[in-house]
C-alpha cells in the first residue's frame, strides 16, 4: 500500500485555487498507486515518491485549467504515463479526452487506469505525425497539449495539425521558453498559427514552469505535418 497522498494534494493545490472533491482525490490516490505499481515493470517515470508525483506530474497537469476555457475536446501528444491528459479528466468528467502515444505498453498502462477510475477516454496507438494526417483527428480539437516531448519548433509540426481553427495548443515547457520559442516563429506562423501567450508559474517546493499558448488563425496547409524523419532532419 503506496502512502496517501490525498490530503497533501488537497493542501498543495489550494494556494493555486484549486479545489478537488474527495472522489476526485480518490482517483488520484488510485492513479498514483497504479503508476507506481506498473512502474516497476516498465518505465512509466523516474519520479517515484509519492508526494513528488503528487505536485510533479498531478498538480503541475492541473494548472493548465484555467487556460482550457470554450472548449471540450483535448488530445493529449506523446501521453506517455497520462500527464497532463488524465488528470485533466478526473478534474473536468465532461471533457472528451484522446490519449495517443507511439508505444503501446503505455497505452495498456492507461487502459488500466482508465478502467479503475471509471473514467471514458479515446486511446490511439501512433506516432504523432501518424496522427495529425487521420481524418478522425486531423483538426479536431479545441485544446492540444504536450509535455517534454521534444523541442517547440519540432512540437509545432507534431501537435498545431491536431487544432480546429480558434483551438490552442498548450505547450508544457520548462523556465525559460523564450529561446525554444523564438526558434518556432517560422513553424507556428507555416503551421497557420501565432503564439498567444506564456504563462510562468512555480511549483510548491520551487520548480519553474512555463505554459506556451499557441493558437490555429487560419487552416492548417495539406502539407503538414510531414513525415517524422523530415520533421528531425529539416524542422520548420
Amino acid at each position: 500500500m503506496s502512502e496517501d497522498i490525498r490530503n497533501y494534494l488537497q493542501e498543495s493545490a489550494a494556494p493555486y485555487g484549486v479545489e478537488l472533491s474527495a472522489g476526485q482525490l480518490e482517483q488520484f490516490q488510485t492513479y498514483m498507486e497504479l503508476l507506481l505499481e506498473w512502474n516497476e515493470k516498465m518505465n512509466l517515470t523516474a519520479i517515484t515518491e509519492p508526494k513528488a508525483v503528487a505536485v510533479k506530474h498531478f498538480l503541475d497537469s492541473i494548472l493548465l485549467l484555467p487556460y482550457m476555457e470554450g472548449g471540450d475536446t483535448l488530445i493529449d501528444v506523446g501521453t506517455g504515463a497520462g500527464f497532463p491528459g488524465v488528470p485533466l479528466k478526473i478534474m473536468r468528467p465532461q471533457l472528451h479526452l484522446t490519449l495517443l502515444d507511439s508505444l503501446n505498453k503505455r497505452l495498456r498502462f492507461l487502459k488500466e487506469v482508465l478502467g479503475q477510475l471509471g473514467l471514458e477516454a479515446a486511446v490511439v496507438h501512433a506516432r504523432a505525425e501518424e496522427g495529425g494526417r487521420m481524418p478522425n483527428l486531423r483538426a479536431q480539437f479545441s485544446f492540444v497539449t504536450a509535455r517534454a516531448v521534444a523541442p517547440l519548433n519540432l512540437l509545432c509540426e507534431y501537435c498545431l495539425p491536431f487544432l480546429q481553427m480558434g483551438g490552442t495548443f498548450l505547450a508544457m515547457k520548462g523556465p525559460e521558453p523564450e529561446e525554444e520559442i523564438a526558434a518556432a516563429k517560422k513553424a507556428v506562423y507555416l503551421l497557420g498559427c501565432e503564439l498567444e501567450g506564456v504563462e510562468h508559474f512555480t511549483l510548491p517546493g520551487g520548480d519553474a514552469r512555463s505554459l506556451v499558448r499557441i493558437r490555429r488563425i487560419k487552416p492548417l496547409p495539406s502539407i503538414y505535418p510531414r513525415h517524422g524523419a523530415k520533421i528531425a532532419k529539416s524542422p520548420l
